[in-house]
């Protein structure tokens, strides 16, 4: 082999990424650091935001931004410091990933360019309440792959970031502590609708979770149906997470005030052949 043969082999090696052992250890270490670094400040930026009360969206809106800021300086030491890739190695490096999203990736990379947009757009955050597609809850995490939310029933609910790219998402709070909270209620066509709406309007008022101002108003519809009158209540919560607590509370002390005035429910014809919605 002539010199110069042994100087440009001895160059492309010199010139190779370092993938000895030490190097794949120092990478995967960076990556737990990255993932242990993102979970404790998510867990304690909940835990201040929980304290904060009608505040703490102020707090949760910084999470899905710091963990993605710790994830990406990870991915940058990793390829910059740790492997040490040169230009033209990094254009080999994107030519692989390309073709691994193109045999199988491209529902990962999806998800994770949908992460991204959330992160800019934020048409939700942690701690809103969100439906999305069949499922509804609070939006307790979000992470470079995936949204989580958690029902009503207390069941966690892992949805693929891309859903947002395809999906349409009502969000209940746009990001406030307070929310709009209806409650309805059906009554007999012959019983006193005027009398019932009174009784609703009293017990959303004086709810202890109801806020009331000139920004968060109340109103309390009545419509008509051929065998029902539907009340339907529309108030503000103090805060989201008292959606539930508030709707018992209502709904407890109508129904009492119904009985005792003596508001009855519908009847529906045998046979009628329409049923009250929900059943």
């Amino acid at each position: 082999m002539s010199r110069m043969a042994q100087v440009a082999t001895e160059a492309s090696v010199t010139d190779g990424p370092s993938l000895d052992p030490g190097t794949v250890v120092s990478a995967l270490l960076v990556l737990v650091v990255a993932y242990a670094t993102g979970r404790v400040l998510s867990a304690g930026l909940t835990a201040v935001a929980d304290r904060l009360a009608q505040h703490r969206f102020r707090v949760t809106l910084l999470i899905p931004l710091l963990k993605f800021t710790v994830y990406g300086t990870a991915l940058y030491i990793i390829v910059t410091t740790l492997f040490e890739l040169t230009s033209a190695q990094l254009v080999a490096f994107s030519g692989l990933l390309g073709a691994a999203i193109g045999l199988g990736l491209k529902d990962l990379l999806a998800d994770i360019v949908g992460g991204l947009i959330l992160v800019v757009e934020q048409p939700y955050q942690v701690g809103d309440k969100v439906a999305i597609g069949d499922h509804y809850g609070e939006i307790t995490d979000i992470g470079l792959r995936s949204t989580q939310l958690m029902t009503p029933n207390d069941t966690v609910v892992v949805v693929p970031n891309f859903t947002f790219l395809n999906d349409a998402v009502a969000n209940a709070n746009d990001s406030a502590a307070e929310m709009l909270v209806v409650v309805e209620f059906y009554i007999d066509v012959d019983a006193d609708a005027d009398r019932a709406r009174d009784i609703v309007e009293d017990a959303l008022l004086t709810s202890p979770y109801v806020r009331v101002s000139p920004e968060h108003r109340y109103t309390v519809l009545v419509g008509d149906d051929h065998y029902y009158r539907t009340l339907t209540g529309k108030a503000y919560v103090t805060d989201l997470r008292n959606e539930y607590p508030f709707k018992t509370d209502v709904t407890e002390r109508v129904l009492d005030a119904f009985a005792r005035e003596g508001i009855e429910s519908p009847k529906v014809p045998a046979g009628g052949g329409q049923e009250l919605p929900g059943e």
